[in-house]
């Protein structure tokens, strides 16, 4: 099913990959505390995780970045290049930019710290699940300053004012059917600007596009980005 079009009734199917029992074990817990999620599957690594999420489908899987086989960032770019239709969001303990800016490339959905609590957990699985954008304030924070300091300044193209508009909404988390219904345009040209955005941006991701565009201070963070 296509992450634009999922039912916000369904129960979200999850699979999570994470190379600690115990770990897995308290996330699988107050994920299934919430009546809406449904933890079907759990890895101990990389390679493992990609087989389960190719037989059982799930809506999303939450990965680690250090895992034996495979890492999360190699498994998070591997789902992208099988199209498979599964929001990756990445729950770890590292919040280095190296780290950070090679899963925004992958074009993994969120990026939450495990010092998260467990709502703002949930909360991050049921976005994703929802096609929107999640990242933890406080890696946001770390890479727009990182950005700000770094001593490269690339030219980017212009964007224009519609395209100002969509990037904007994506900032905010909305997916293109909410951004088209804002805009009083369709999903296709929705498509087709962000597309655009991120040849004009040089991006992959819609997170990487939002963070590019903060950094040239071309948007503001709404609060929404982050709630």
């Amino acid at each position: 099913m296509d992450i634009e079009n999922r039912s916000l009734n369904s129960v979200i199917k999850v699979i999570l990959a994470d190379d600690h029992a115990v770990v897995r074990s308290g996330t699988h817990q107050f994920l299934e505390q919430a009546r809406d999620i449904q933890v079907i599957g759990e890895a101990s690594d990389g390679e493992m995780a990609l087989t389960m999420v190719e037989r059982m489908k799930p809506d999303v899987a939450v990965l680690d970045i250090q895992m034996p086989k495979m890492s999360g960032i190699q498994v998070s770019r591997e789902i992208q290049a099988r199209k498979l239709p599964v929001a990756v969001l990445i729950l770890t303990s590292y919040d280095d930019a190296p780290y950070i800016t090679a899963v925004m490339k992958t074009g993994a959905n969120g990026y939450v710290l495990k010092t998260a609590s467990p709502e703002e957990i949930i909360n991050a699985v049921r976005k994703v699940y929802r096609g929107k954008s999640v990242l933890d304030g406080t890696i946001l924070s770390k890479i727009v300053a990182n950005i700000a300091e770094t001593n490269e300044t690339p030219v980017y193209e212009n964007l224009t004012e519609r395209e100002m508009e969509v990037l904007a909404l994506v900032a905010k988390g909305l997916t293109n059917r909410l951004i088209g219904f804002e805009l009083q345009i369709s999903d296709r040209t929705v498509q087709g600007h962000i597309s655009r955005i991120f040849a004009k941006l040089q991006v992959n991701s819609r997170t990487e596009a939002v963070i590019r565009g903060l950094s040239l201070g071309w948007i503001e963070l709404p609060e929404t980005f982050n709630e």
